[in-house]
């Protein structure tokens, strides 16, 4: 069989071939060495195989460990225990015992370098959605990972980075949104297409376009905020521009007293007159159409004022009138009339800069009406404390004043008052002369009232007081006499004599001779000079506080509350004793 057959049974074999043929030895020789040649060649060969395949398993033994030693560096894996450089068992033995762990490994190392791809391309991803290179959903090229370092913690640093990547982009994301809503919300209110206004900044900023899709870069939230400042800008502008149309129209309204109806047909347009910026925010209310509308608007009422040039002229003339009229301060209205008229007629001025310079002289005589206002205050007090004190002195004459008639207590208690404040004023009168001097000081002008020098009036008023206080004094002296002479000329047979109140006669020619005469008259005569000087049309002050004053001194001012029983004898008495007055002059109201 073959299996039997061995090299000595073919040695034999051969010596038996030999002997039949009859080899020669050296012949016999050469062949042997021959076999033992080649036998050894073969078993070099085999020797050089396994050489080469037991330096080849070692090789393959020392790459498994250091590839082992590699992942367990990259992996960062510090548990699992390496493989000892020298063992008891055989190559491949320790080939097999390598095997396990190094295939654990690869699998884990390919794992973690998935993940490490994932994570960087996310990084990439938003990075390049920032920067503006990659647009929102745009695929990244893999990036490439340094295999040589997969630790945990590299991982976790690179899953940190891109939860800050993911919140950076989340808050631009909502700031683009913000800024969206604003551009909409300006459109609205501008009257401007929202649409074309935000793709221009960039086309994924349409509503159509999902939230996530939409561009975060630097460039779009760039160009987002100058669109926002520039929207903002032309609104302000814009309502600038409205406000001034609507104070203009207010203005023509007023000037030319336009009808309600006519003046809400543009509510739209004055609704925002004192309105912020950030109170607007009706849509339309500032578009261009609108402004445009104010402004066609303003022009015709401009064209129109022109026609009613004359009658907004006298109108602010009879205002300029009434000013100084109620400051008491003369000016020539004719003139005034006859030069608005010609400059009107001329058209040599524009008739907005006629209506600017009347409303400057308006303005003057305002602030001039108003340095005026509190002496002119006093000069009513004044002149409310004249009248007082003559109807007190009518009243004094009254004989039935004591009489129970209707309103008696009445009257009675307004003497009560009237003596009060006639008494203030001497005071008052020299407070007023102190202000008026102050006033004219201050403007190096002399303070007229109605025309007249109020100094002037104040001193005349001063002097007439003082004849007036030395008439009385006078009057009483002469009655003290006649009353003398009527207690010496009428005594009784008994020795009595009769009371010199009994002869009413006597009284009533005293009094009306003596206020006709002596201060009434004169006193009227020097403070009536305003009136005298302001007649003829020329002055509008005088005329109308001549009627003002003359109504005053008509009004028999029954006003006053009714006195109690206690101050009514107390004012008897008073009254009683004062009858030495009954026919002193009046002093009238200047």
């Amino acid at each position: 069989m073959a299996g039997d057959i061995t090299c000595g049974s073919l040695l034999q074999k051969l010596q038996l071939i030999w002997d039949e043929v009859g080899e020669i030895e050296e012949d016999r020789d050469k062949v042997l060495y021959q076999l033992d040649q080649e036998c050894l060649d073969v078993y070099k060969r085999k020797v050089d195989q396994a050489t080469n395949s037991r330096d080849l398993l070692i090789q393959a033994l020392d790459d498994s460990k250091i590839e082992l030693a590699r992942l367990l560096s990259a992996l960062g894996e510090k548990a699992i225990a390496r493989t000892p450089e020298k063992t008891t068992g055989t190559i491949k033995q320790q080939l097999a015992s390598i095997a396990p762990t190094l295939e654990q490994l690869t699998k884990q190392k390919n794992e973690r370098k998935r993940e490490f791809v994932n994570v960087q391309s996310q990084i990439d991803q938003i990075c390049g959605e920032i920067a503006g290179t990659i647009e929102v959903g745009e695929q990244v090229t893999t990036p490439q990972v340094n295999e040589d370092d997969l630790t945990l913690e590299r991982l976790v640093d690179f899953r940190s980075q891109l939860q800050e990547l993911e919140k950076e982009k989340s808050n631009r994301l909502e700031k683009v949104l913000e800024y969206v809503s604003m551009v909409h919300d300006l459109c609205t209110v501008l009257g401007m297409d929202f649409l074309s206004t935000v793709t221009e900044v960039h086309p994924s900023l349409d509503d159509s376009v999902g939230d996530n899709c939409k561009s975060i870069s630097n460039d779009t939230l760039s160009k987002l905020d100058k669109t926002v400042a520039t929207l903002h800008e032309d609104k302000k502008l814009r309502l600038s521009k409205l406000q001034e149309l609507a104070g203009q129209l207010y203005d023509l309204w007023d000037l030319m007293d336009a009808p309600k109806e006519e003046r809400r047909m543009f509510d739209h347009v004055t609704c925002n007159r004192s309105a912020s910026v950030d109170e607007v925010t009706a849509p339309g209310s500032l578009a261009l159409d609108l402004i445009e509308q104010a402004e066609v608007e303003v022009q015709r009422l401009d064209q129109l004022k022109y026609s009613k040039m004359k009658e907004i002229a006298f109108k602010k003339q009879t205002e300029l009138e009434d000013i100084y009229a109620g400051a008491h301060i003369v000016i020539d209205t004719a003139a005034a009339h006859e030069k608005i008229l010609a400059l009107i007629e001329a058209g040599n001025i524009e008739p907005s800069e006629l209506i600017a310079d009347m409303d400057a002289q308006i303005a003057k005589a305002k602030e001039e009406a108003l340095s005026r206002k509190d002496i002119l205050d006093k000069v009513e007090r004044w002149m409310s404390a004249c009248e007082e004190e003559s109807w007190l002195e009518d009243y004094n004459r009254d004989d039935n004043r004591y009489n129970s008639t209707r309103g008696a207590h009445l009257n009675l208690k307004r003497a009560e008052k009237a003596r009060i404040l006639v008494n203030k004023i001497p005071a008052l009168v020299e407070t007023l002369v102190a202000k008026t001097r102050a006033w004219e000081e201050n403007r190096g002008l002399s303070f007229m009232y109605d025309g007249v020098p109020l100094l002037a009036m104040l001193d005349e008023y001063v002097m007439l007081r003082q004849e007036r206080e030395e008439e009385k004094k006078r009057m009483r002296e002469q009655k003290r006499y006649i009353e003398q002479q009527l207690n010496t000329d009428h005594e009784g047979p008994f020795g009595s004599r009769v009371s010199p109140n009994r002869p009413a006669s006597s009284k009533k020619a005293i009094g009306p001779k003596l206020n006709g005469s002596v201060s009434n008259g004169t006193l009227n005569r020097r403070l009536s000079i305003s009136g005298q000087q302001n007649g003829g049309g020329h002055g509008r002050s005088g005329g109308k506080d001549s009627k003002k004053d003359t109504a005053k001194i008509a009004s028999p001012g029954n006003n006053a509350a009714a006195a109690a029983p206690v101050g009514v004898a107390a004012t008897a008495k008073e009254d009683a004793a004062s009858q030495v007055s009954v026919t002193d002059p009046v002093l009238s109201t200047p």
